[in-house]
């Protein structure tokens, strides 16, 4: 039986999202942050997209953003030349790190205690937010801006990208174990613990390495230039996105190309699925998220099958019900009728 994918769509934002990131599990679900060139990251509810809250303070647009596991605390990387940390259950910003430069990139580690930034001054730098007076250690190397710092290997190492380089840092010792060099622009990196495996987009390519020794596993060419693409936990399929407004999804041993979606009205620049895998998001030049199922099929979330009934022997016209907001929109993605269809109810808040 045919199946339709129809994303929820997130608006609030007034320019191009360029960062997502979700949180761990926690007693009340999971939860999404995204960073905007609008200069103000929301927190949203994981698998409904409805807006919590907005981060207000920076005074520049806002190139990274994360949570830590249990979503109590959040980050931000910004052109005003700071990271933040906000407590993400008040909104309250907790500390303002100054650097040298745009900021491009944070991350937590695991017990939240410690936060790693990097940006177009070429440095990582690691705060020990317990004593936030103190200067941060910093390490250098990158030959040109820092688009993505992240740790990994249980916070026992660093990986991080800049243009065309990918380095492995022992933490420890604060000295580059090896890195990859590329023939064009590094546009995203993603790091997955699940396996210890290193997920690069550059060109057209998406590229599989070892986190912990940077070696290759594989590479698939996708159809057009890919600015994102995120990794299932279970290792069974990838998604993608890029300069072509669509999402492509890949079967991760074979490289074969399951299905492809057009939703956005603008290139893709961030893709990452949720914690358990039931879907994934997307950023976009159009200044919006939007959540895609993973099982096209499976009631989650706002999510609803809702199947054609059989009536004195023919069936019966499908129904769809989604709020005025997104009527429009959503005749526009959709190119065919199918079989079964899906409804949600979304609240769409600005």
């Amino acid at each position: 039986m045919a199946m339709r994918q129809t994303p929820l769509t997130c608006s609030g934002h007034t320019r191009p999202v360029v960062d997502l990131a979700f949180s761990g599990i926690t007693p009340y679900g999971y939860f999404l942050i995204s960073a905007c060139k609008d200069g103000k990251p929301m927190l949203r509810q994981g698998d409904t997209g409805d807006w919590i809250g907005t981060f207000l303070g920076h005074k520049g647009a806002v190139w990274g953003a994360t949570l830590n596991k249990d979503a109590t605390k959040a980050a931000t990387a910004a052109a005003d030349f700071t990271a933040k940390v906000w407590d993400a259950v008040s909104g309250d910003e907790l500390m303002s790190l100054a650097h040298k430069h745009i900021v491009k990139t944070v991350d937590f580690t695991q017990d939240s205690n410690y936060l790693l930034t990097g940006g177009q001054d070429k440095l990582l730098r690691i705060y020990d937010l317990n004593k936030p007076e103190a200067e941060p250690e910093e390490v250098s190397g990158h030959t040109s801006g820092i688009k993505k710092a992240l740790w990994c290997g249980g916070d026992r190492h660093i990986l991080s990208a800049d243009e065309k380089t990918v380095r492995l840092w022992d933490h420890a010792t604060m000295t580059e174990v090896k890195s990859l060099n590329f023939s064009m622009s590094v546009s995203s990196v993603e790091y997955v613990p699940e396996g210890e495996i290193l997920v690069i987009t550059y060109g057209r390519s998406i590229a599989f390495h070892s986190a912990a020794s940077l070696d290759p596993i594989k590479s698939f060419e996708a159809p057009a230039t890919i600015n994102s693409a995120s990794l299932h936990r279970e290792k069974e399929f990838l998604v993608a996105g890029g300069e072509d407004f669509k999402l492509y999804k890949y079967d991760y041993s074979s490289g074969e190309e399951l299905e492809s979606y057009k939703g956005h009205f603008g290139p893709i620049h961030c893709v990452r699925f949720s914690p358990d895998g039931e879907l994934y998001a997307s950023g976009s030049e159009d200044g919006t998220l939007r959540l895609w199922q993973t099982v096209v099929g499976k009631t989650y979330g706002l999510w609803k099958c809702v199947l054609p009934e059989e009536d004195s022997g023919e069936l019966t016209k499908p129904k769809m019900s989604f709020p005025e907001t997104a009527e429009e929109e959503l005749e526009e993605i959709a190119s065919e009728n199918s079989d079964s269809i899906y409804s949600s109810t979304p609240e769409v808040k600005a």
